[in-house]
């Protein structure tokens, strides 16, 4: 996830669902309590606060590539055995590798998922797992939908027209490729539909899925955006989700070439940023 400028308060307040369906993808780590887990996309802490609850005796890397996100989880969690770090997970470095990596509605906002699975894979120890769900193809498609239509409108398309789609919706044999291909056993990929009912439409769609369009908007250009998609897409109260899931273990072979080293004491030869 990039360092786009997220609205950290609101998605706090309005991601509900997201928050909601973590619990599942948690659950599929089969934790014992005692292990470190990556947090990869920790977002505003949320949900890193549900994987702490099956961690009593162990500890999260929180890692995020916004900086207000960051500062949203620290604010919520403090240090209640959480390290924090403001990354680039396209670029993960960690001083020394986590028994499991977890994530959850975060790879769709990255575009290079083979770089990714292959900074993963060095970051987890051999044998332990990445479980993670993100949006698949047909996520989101009434957003989707609306902003074909509104961003080659004026007074818009001069800014945002040419912004190419902000999602990476993979399927499922193309990320059970790329998994392989990093490093990982035995893939297990699948998609899944969701409804997000929620309580206030526009202020979810600002903050779930909006970040790319706010950065490129002044405040009163933004504002008319966001209204002139909400009337686009007809004025949505739920919206239709598609989560792609996947379970992999990494394997206990020689890791493929591009992703962080860790030297012999530990660090990451290119080091955090934090």
């Amino acid at each position: 996830m990039t360092a786009s400028d997220w609205d950290a308060e609101t998605y706090s307040r309005v991601a509900s669902p997201q928050l909601e369906w973590s619990a599942d993808v948690i659950a599929r780590l089969r934790l014992h309590g005692d292990e470190t887990v990556l947090d990869a996309g920790c977002g505003s802490g949320g949900v890193t606060a549900g994987l702490l609850d099956v961690l009593p005796r162990g500890h999260v890397v929180a890692v995020d590539g916004s900086p207000a996100m960051i500062e949203a989880a620290r604010t919520r969690l403090g240090n209640r055995r959480v390290s924090f770090h403001c990354q680039d997970l396209s670029e993960l470095t960690l001083d020394r590798p986590v028994d499991h990596a977890f994530s959850n509605s975060t790879f769709h906002w990255i575009p290079d998922h083979a770089k990714l699975f292959s900074r993963l894979n060095r970051a987890i120890r051999p044998g332990g797992r990445l479980v993670a769900q993100c949006g698949g193809p047909g996520n989101v498609a009434e957003i989707v939908r609306g902003l074909e239509i509104v961003t080659r409108e004026e007074p818009f398309r001069d800014d945002v027209g040419e912004l190419e789609a902000p999602w990476n919706f993979a399927d499922p044999d193309e990320t059970e490729s790329r998994l392989i291909a990093a490093g990982f056993a035995e893939p297990h990929c699948w998609l899944e539909k969701r409804l997000a009912i929620v309580d206030d439409p526009q202020s979810f769609v600002e903050a779930s899925c909006l970040a790319p369009y706010r950065e490129r908007l002044d405040q009163d250009l933004f504002r008319q955006f966001s209204d002139r998609l909400m009337e686009a897409m007809g004025y949505p109260e739920n919206f239709s989700y598609v989560r792609l899931n996947m379970d992999a273990t990494r394997g206990t072979g020689q890791v493929p070439a591009g992703g962080p080293v860790f030297n012999s004491t530990g660090k990451g030869e290119r080091g955090e940023r934090e």
